[in-house]
């Protein structure tokens, strides 16, 4: 008797997690990033700059959706753990000269660090409660970084001079966006990783039931604690990586506002979702360059557009979530789902 195929059944844990489902995905994926590394060459200097943005927010979207769409707590200070990331960044550039080879782990390791300590709360804390607790360590930070001038520069600002690589400086957009691609492949096929493991599992069984996580021997305060570090360890990577490609860095650049575009980015990419982090990050970086130049159509007309334009930005941000979380709570993510499984099925409608 022959059998026809039918369907992508998978009969091992192994087979389920893995990254490839099968080979027409592995082919898919490998000739994106071909794709991305050959993009460049037919980019102009501004839409290398969104590609760059792309690249360093992705990163910083996974480490918060790790945190917050995988183990369930919310943070609102995502946003000072990359400047924690920065300044580690340009103090280790701008005083000792290192290369961006130990700068980047080692801004990373310290953010990481920082990130454990704001997380100590989560052992007693959960939900609204946590998210206060968050959100102070953004403003605590922020003091930080305003009044440790030693360190930081105050509101003065540090300067950053860009990375080299074998003599090479990464000193245009054009260099910086296979500097920043590559850190975004690696961190994020890492994230990916994480999730697959034991780890990832235990994050997940705490997000969705800690009771029953920790009746099963998972130790809750463990995952909690190491789920912060991990998430601000991606933060530390990204506010290094925005050091190197801007610069020159000041407070002004890690505020409340840049936390919450954080968490926008996984609310409307998909909580839960290395790819709806990805998608997120697209739609939060395209999302403002759109609405200047749209702003900028209308100029002409209403000149006090222009004038009024970053609270028309801060405002339509704000109607995005909403209407996100009212037609699309589970995010871009699981519109691309239907959008694979209706090419899967079709012509048929089941």
């Amino acid at each position: 008797m022959n059998y026809i195929n039918c369907g992508n059944f998978k009969t091992t844990y192994e087979k389920d997690a893995a990254i490839y489902k099968t080979t027409f995905s592995r082919i898919s994926i490998y000739s994106f990033l071909l794709s991305l590394f050959i993009l460049p060459f037919f980019l102009n200097t501004y839409l290398l700059y969104i590609m760059n943005m792309i690249f360093i927010s992705a990163i910083g979207a996974v480490g918060l959706n790790i945190l917050t769409g995988f183990t369930g707590l919310i943070s609102l200070g995502h946003g000072a753990f990359i400047g924690v990331g920065a300044f580690s960044a340009g103090y280790l550039i701008s005083n000792y000269g290192l290369n961006f080879f130990v700068v980047m782990p080692l801004a990373a390791l310290l953010t990481s660090a920082v990130g454990v300590i704001f997380g100590l709360p989560s052992l007693r804390l959960k939900d609204l409660y946590l998210s206060i607790a968050t959100l102070a360590a953004q403003f605590i930070l922020e003091f930080v970084f305003i009044r440790w001038e030693k360190v930081t520069g105050g509101v003065n600002g540090l300067s950053v001079t860009p990375p080299s690589f074998f003599g090479i400086e990464i000193n245009n957009d054009f260099r910086f966006y296979f500097f920043a691609l590559i850190y975004a492949i690696i961190m994020i096929t890492a994230a990916k990783n994480i999730i697959r493991m034991k780890i990832g599992r235990a994050f997940i069984s705490v997000r969705d039931n800690y009771i029953a996580a920790e009746t099963m021997g998972v130790d809750v305060f463990k995952y909690k604690l190491l789920s912060f570090a991990i998430s601000s360890f991606y933060a530390g990577v990204t506010g290094a990586l925005w050091a190197y490609y801007v610069q020159f860095i000041t407070p002004e650049h890690f505020t409340i506002s840049v936390s919450i575009q954080y968490l926008s980015m996984i609310i409307i990419g998909g909580l839960g979702s290395i790819l709806g982090s990805i998608f997120g990050t697209i739609f939060m970086v395209v999302l403002p360059e759109a609405l200047r130049h749209l702003v900028g159509l209308f100029s002409d007309i209403l000149p006090m557009l222009s004038q009024i334009f970053p609270a028309i930005r801060e405002a339509f941000y704000g109607l995005v979530i909403i209407l996100f979380l009212l037609f699309e709570p589970e995010g871009l993510a699981r519109r691309w789902n239907l959008i694979k499984a209706y090419w899967k099925l079709w012509p048929f409608s089941y």
